[in-house]
């Protein structure tokens, strides 16, 4: 809580870390009993020891980390950061302490707690797709010396649309994780000034109801070329927004509305923002491409309409992207 507001939220999740115990005179103490429990490396002296804090958390995070690697090996690194907080959720308990506050709530808790089975599979009414793709964020033009973004990948989301038009005005949730890799500066110049430690940044929109698609790929591509901040336009129906989810390398947010608004929004763009690599052109950073996940995914309330397999089905031939 005492960073920066422009640095990364961190942590990216939590998990268990044990307990403390407060005696009447105010002492803190983390007694065994109340710990967590692991094996130990001297196993000719003992089998297990007690542990907790982040040493537990991070054992247990790097687990979850290692089961979505062995169930499928062709996932990227970047893609097992994005299930695992794709995943998360703040529990009632972190609701009620940060007092509702969003912004709190992700300085504090990051993403909230994953959850292994919603990271794994998909269902007939939570419906989760990935791409791990790249593009090259800048380019320097031969006839000038300014460094411009490049690259703008746009997708035609396989919407359930008829699925969701039978729902009409129910209630559904939108989610999307843009996960990514940055090249710290080499000159460790910090987060004090934008754009001076990350290479490159990385952002997504979704197109609105009612917006054409050319008028979602002017608005992004304007803001793309302008953006020094977080992005200039709002998007109604966020959790987060632009504005708090623009921290760092890892971008998840939430959006709710009804199923009819949600059958208009099938198109998605991730495209780059500035960074060392556009403000220092003579270090000939801007040549390079970059990798990212993207995981988004439509969470139904039960209902007897399955938006699973309309969805299967549209993927099994390739679907094209720009």
């Amino acid at each position: 809580m005492t960073w920066k507001s422009t640095w990364p939220n961190k942590p990216d999740i939590v998990l268990e870390g044990g307990n403390a115990a407060r005696d009447p005179s105010g002492n803190v103490d983390c007694p065994d009993d109340l710990s967590l429990l692991t094996t130990y490396w001297g196993i000719t002296d003992k089998l297990f020891v007690p542990t907790g804090d982040t040493s537990a958390a991070t054992a247990q995070a790097a687990r979850l980390g290692a089961i979505l690697s062995a169930r499928y090996p062709d996932l990227w690194p970047e893609t097992l950061r994005a299930l695992l907080i794709h995943s998360a959720e703040w529990t009632p308990a972190m609701w009620q302490a940060c007092g509702n506050d969003r912004n709190l709530l992700l300085r504090r808790y990051g993403y909230g707690v994953p959850h292994l089975d919603r990271a794994c599979w998909s269902a007939s009414n939570l419906l989760t797709l990935i791409a791990q793709d790249d593009l090259q964020p800048f380019v320097k033009p031969a006839n000038g010396n300014e460094v411009r973004t490049k690259d703008m990948n746009l997708y035609e989301l396989p919407w359930p649309r008829a699925q969701l038009e039978q729902l009409f005005d129910t209630q559904v949730e939108l989610r999307v994780t843009l996960s990514y890799f940055i090249e710290p500066n080499p000159a460790r110049r910090g987060w004090k000034y934008k754009h001076r430690y990350a290479s490159h940044g990385l952002r997504f929109a979704v197109r609105n109801p009612g917006e054409s698609l050319k008028e979602f790929q002017a608005r992004v591509s304007k803001d793309a070329q302008e953006e020094t901040g977080p992005p200039g336009f709002r998007e109604p129906g966020w959790r987060l927004g632009p504005l708090l989810r623009s921290r760092g390398s890892i971008h998840s947010d939430r959006w709710v509305g009804t199923a009819a608004d949600l059958a208009d929004r099938q198109h998605l763009a991730v495209f780059p923002v500035s960074g060392w690599w556009k403000e220092r052109p003579q270090l000939e950073r801007w040549r390079n491409r970059v990798r990212y996940a993207l995981v988004v995914s439509i969470h139904a309330p039960e209902t007897n309409i399955d938006i699973y397999t309309p969805v299967e089905a549209l993927i099994a031939t390739p679907i094209e992207v720009e």
